[in-house]
């Protein structure tokens, strides 16, 4: 059964690191942007991936975005914002989640650099609802 589910690899990072990331990814730390290349992988920080999320659901219509509300509050918390800013989504050939072998070895990568400044974190996650917190239900 666990063959079933796929994987995320996540990174967080220093405030600086993460400020470049965002606003200047040509400046992206060698070694870093290497394991990325060697995976097809690009990084989305999470807080832009929320934000971009509520502008959605705000053009198109809430009723159609169950998790507008959860997301909206999420990125309007101070303490959260700034958690989000520094945590970032590692995407495969432009997908999110992907199968462990891929998972595994980018995070075996990322992990290798854990000692260089500005990468904090390295995390896998699955898509086990099981294994994740999920959003308050709203009542």
């Amino acid at each position: 059964m666990s063959d079933t589910w796929l994987y995320q690899v996540r990174i967080n990072v220093s405030s600086e690191l993460a400020t470049t990331l965002r606003d200047d990814p040509q400046n992206t730390p060698a070694s870093l942007h290497d394991v990325l290349r060697r995976h097809n992988a690009s990084l989305m920080c999470q807080y832009d991936a929320f934000a971009g999320y509520v502008e959605e659901a705000e053009k198109l219509g809430r009723d159609n975005y169950p998790l507008y509300q959860w997301t909206k509050d999420t990125i309007e918390n101070p303490e959260k914002k700034a958690k989000y800013l520094r945590s970032f989504t590692v995407y495969v050939d432009g997908a999110d989640v992907y199968a462990a072998q891929i998972a595994d070895s980018l995070q075996s990568g990322l992990s290798a650099l854990a000692d260089e400044p500005g990468i904090e974190r390295v995390v896998k996650i699955d898509t086990n609802p099981a294994n994740n917190p999920q959003p308050p239900a709203k009542v």
